[in-house]
């Protein structure tokens, strides 16, 4: 794993704390939440103050998220809000904390300047005892302040204020005007430097947890479904209408398309589809050489096609479905386009644009996972857990690939591979080879699934 350290692949982005004064404040907060220090001088923490070099101290990945349910945060500086989430058990837990310090940035650098900022992310639910609990998380509340309460003591400060300037003795209250001058040693002058944070309630809607190997939790579609990583264990009465797994194929895509989740990555005029399907196609060489021994550094567009011809006998079903389809796309040709059971089905979907976009390329990424460049950008966490099973040559050639083709320009390869983010007006899909036409023929429209009730073989 230290090769993609090396390339900012992994662990790359957090905030380094280093002075003593901030270390100092670290130990104060840390001890505040978990009655533990660290000893170390120098770490580095996420978005959330979670170090992974405290973690391999205390031997405690966790120790920031106990019962891997109500995340605990350290904030020594607003610079933490463009560091990812480490170890996060909910894919909305970052979206939400840096939401919360957008939202309080003025705030928080004032509170930040004299003590760190302590909080958690609350909800309901305080363990997970059975994948039934996950369904009682409804909202995520965001409670904060710093290790000395300053928070606590400005809104108690400002009561008095208003009791002050508003009661008709107010002005004679001896003890009233006592009480307020001890409060403002604490906070300071809270009429010019506001230190109040907003407590705010986030939905959460259909997200992912990695709880029970893995669990994408569609709630708020028309047709409700429950997509699991792996098979779950035993019976499970979960308040939707479908519990899948990841080999549920046919049920899956049916959920995707009645729920409109999902659009073919040829939509657009200007989308490279060829190239990104000549892409994928790859890297299954890629594992194909690998896993033969291969040696694979500096490999170059003609050792590829080298290496196609020399293992094409070899090659899983993905990479010859998928040639089909590159086949035809060249040839605009009449076939209809391919069954769930096709093995190139969910190489060729991406996500529409939706507020749900995120978890549902995440979805596809597990769906497809010889493509290791959309399971690194998509699923962070099952990326690494792949990249442990692979062959040295291959985890050469993909930490050298995404450190060169991708790490340069995330945000267009993102665009290209993704669409552009959500955008006011949705246009009608046209695919290069006219309106609702694909290389394969006219493409199924989505309308065409209205009715709710019509239901179909999941197996």
């Amino acid at each position: 794993m230290m090769r993609l350290v090396k390339y900012g692949l992994m662990y790359g982005n957090l905030f380094q704390v280093s002075s003593p004064s901030l270390v100092g404040r670290y130990n104060r907060a840390l001890e505040h939440l978990t009655g533990k220090t660290t000893s170390l001088e120098e770490f580095h923490v996420d978005i959330s103050g979670f170090s992974p070099e405290i973690g391999d101290e205390l031997g405690d990945p966790l120790y920031l998220n106990p019962n891997g349910c109500n995340r605990q945060f350290i904030l020594l500086s607003t610079a933490q809000k463009t560091a990812p989430l480490l170890n996060a058990s909910f894919s909305t837990s970052r979206s939400i904390l840096r939401r919360f310090i957008d939202d309080n940035e003025e705030q928080l650098f004032a509170l930040s300047i004299r003590d760190a900022v302590v909080g958690e992310l609350v909800n309901t639910v305080y363990a997970i005892r059975s994948p039934r609990d996950l369904f009682d998380i409804r909202t995520i509340d965001v409670e904060a302040d710093t290790v000395g309460a300053h928070a606590e003591a400005s809104d108690e400060l400002s009561d008095k204020i208003h009791r002050f300037m508003t009661e008709p003795d107010g002005w004679w209250d001896d003890v009233l005007i006592a009480e307020m001058v001890e409060l403002s040693k604490h906070t300071g002058d809270i009429i010019r430097t506001p230190i109040s944070l907003s407590s705010e309630s986030f939905e959460q809607g259909n997200f992912y947890t990695n709880h029970y190997g893995g669990l994408y939790i569609f709630r708020q579609v028309k047709q409700t479904a429950c997509i699991a990583s792996k098979e779950l264990e035993g019976q499970h009465d979960l308040p939707v209408k479908s519990v899948l797994d990841l080999n549920d194929r046919k049920a899956i895509a049916s959920f995707l398309k009645r729920n409109r989740l999902v659009e073919p990555i040829l939509k657009g005029r200007d989308a490279d589809a060829e190239g990104i399907l000549r892409q994928k196609l790859d890297f299954i060489v890629i594992d194909t050489a690998a896993n033969s021994g291969e040696d694979l550094s500096d490999v170059s567009r003609r050792d590829l096609r080298t290496l196609k011809r020399k293992y094409h006998r070899e090659f899983p079903d993905e990479y010859h479905a998928l040639d089909d389809v590159l086949r035809r796309m060249k040839k605009r040709g009449g076939q209809q386009w391919p069954e769930p059971d096709n093995p190139a089905y969910f190489y060729l979907l991406r996500s529409k644009n939706h507020r749900d976009k995120q978890l549902v390329n995440q979805l596809l990424a597990e769906l497809t996972p010889l493509d290791f460049r959309q399971l690194f950008i998509c699923h962070k966490d099952a990326f690494y857990s792949h990249y442990q099973g692979w062959s040295e040559a291959k985890k050469t050639y993909a930490a050298q690939f995404l450190a060169d083709e991708y790490m340069v320009d995330k945000v267009g390869t993102r665009e290209e591979l993704f669409g552009p983010e959500p955008s006011m007006h949705d246009e009608e899909p046209d695919f290069g080879f006219g309106r609702h036409m694909g290389p394969w023929g006219a493409i199924p429209r989505d309308d065409d699934d209205d009715d709710d009730d019509d239901d179909e073989d999941d197996d």
